[in-house]
């Protein structure tokens, strides 16, 4: 089903706000996040974030 104009504004709107970034992980390293993810209840997007934002948070409070 093709994407209506407004939809396609809409998400080029939302990307111009956002940055990408892209990491690379040994294999079998992505099934052992996405099951920690599931099992806290996260996305595996939500779960890397969630870990980033815990870690420069304790590195923080290190300095």
């Amino acid at each position: 089903m093709p994407i209506s104009e407004a939809q396609r504004k809409a998400a080029e709107n939302y990307l111009k706000k956002q940055e990408e970034i892209k990491i690379r992980v040994k294999k079998g390293e992505k099934d052992k996040i996405k099951a920690a993810a599931e099992r806290s209840g996260q996305s595996l997007y939500g779960y890397i974030v969630t870990a980033i934002d815990e870690k420069i948070e304790r590195d923080s409070k290190g300095e």
